[in-house]
């Protein structure tokens, strides 16, 4: 009974911390977003520069990091040769700076409804990168869902009262960069054996990214910006939304390092479902019928999506465990054979 109950205790133990290791994700990766809109808007705080702010958030996040492992020694440094940090490092760099910059770019234009329903394409654009760069297999019924998650946001976007066509492009931008990203992440470093926590993580990629933001803000963003000369730095806000920019780099290892990428994946689902309620009744965002059921249809391409990644996994952790227990049966199998002759051998003496 005592063994059965501290069982019952320790299972107990691991979903609920589970559970707050998703919470601490979706309020992090919430707030976030709410905030990035918050400044970026021309309706709420009015600073539309998302390159500037992309750049706040890597300074801060790229400083911290260096200090954390540099000065504090709270974290080692990998290490990394020349050769690896220029092909691996540095392209990852160029995908996740882009990436940032479209994606808040696009909060200037589109609803936070909205995007969060575009967003619904990334496992379609991660599949579809996946199979040019020969990382995944085509299968016609993946494809298949592939579609039917297309089709879906397809029909969100035709229902949608705030469509702007630029901001759509900037955010089916920014969602065809971050799977690149994250293919090259899998190609680059996962075949290199080179494994980065988010602290080390930032400390080789967020300078990176500052180089090359650095080039559009030259040119777009620092002319506007100086001939603004009433704009003062707000410490408050920018101190507090880069704060919440590193938290979150933080809580995405934390989710996937004691959860799995697959629980991401359905608690980002989770969390779209949450801002769009949210931006319907406090942001006040338009929210039509026609969104909800195409977003609806998408929903159910990514539940079936993930549902069947839950099952491919499932079925290669049995296959491995019957491959380690076909192993082991056949060592033992040598072993008394082993001792049989060794017997036989010992009697014939």
């Amino acid at each position: 009974m005592g063994k059965g109950g501290s069982l019952s205790d320790s299972v107990l133990k691991k979903i609920l911390l589970s559970y707050t290791y998703v919470a601490i994700w979706i309020f992090l990766s919430f707030t976030v977003i709410v905030y990035n809109k918050y400044i970026l808007d021309k309706k709420m705080y009015n600073w539309p520069f998302p390159v500037s702010l992309t750049m706040i958030h890597m300074s801060f996040c790229a400083t911290l990091a260096i200090l954390l492992i540099k000065v504090f020694k709270f974290v080692e440094p990998v290490s990394m040769s020349r050769d690896v940090y220029l092909k691996s490092v540095v392209p990852i760099g160029a995908l996740y700076s882009l990436s940032l910059w479209l994606s808040n770019s696009a909060y200037i234009y589109l609803s936070v409804s909205f995007i969060q329903m575009l967003k619904a394409l990334m496992p379609v654009a991660v599949y579809s990168i996946g199979v040019l760069l020969k990382k995944e297999n085509f299968k016609s019924n993946t494809m298949a869902n592939m579609l039917s998650i297309s089709f879906g946001v397809g029909i969100a976007a035709y229902g949608e009262a705030r469509f702007d066509t630029w901001g759509v492009i900037l955010q089916l931008g920014a969602v065809a960069f971050e799977a690149t990203r994250l293919v090259m992440i899998q190609i680059l470093l996962t075949s290199k054996g080179i494994t980065l926590n988010p602290i080390t993580s930032l400390y080789y990629v967020a300078p990176c990214c500052l180089v090359f933001l650095f080039i559009p803000w030259i040119f777009v963003e620092y002319p506007v910006l100086k001939e603004t000369s009433s704009f003062h730095f707000d410490f408050v806000i920018f101190g507090t939304n880069s704060v919440c920019a590193f938290a979150l780099n933080l809580a995405v290892f934390l989710l996937v390092g004691k959860t799995s990428a697959l629980t991401m994946n359905v608690a980002g689902v989770v969390k779209d479902w949450l801002l769009i309620a949210f931006s319907w009744s406090v942001i006040k965002d338009t929210v039509t019928p026609i969104n909800l059921f195409g977003y609806g249809l998408a929903f159910l391409g990514v539940a079936y999506y993930n549902h069947a990644k839950l099952q491919a996994m499932k079925a290669k952790d049995a296959q491995k465990k019957a491959q380690e227990a076909d192993e082991e049966a056949g060592r033992l199998l040598e072993e008394r054979e082993v001792e049989g002759n060794v017997k036989r051998i010992e009697s014939e003496n």
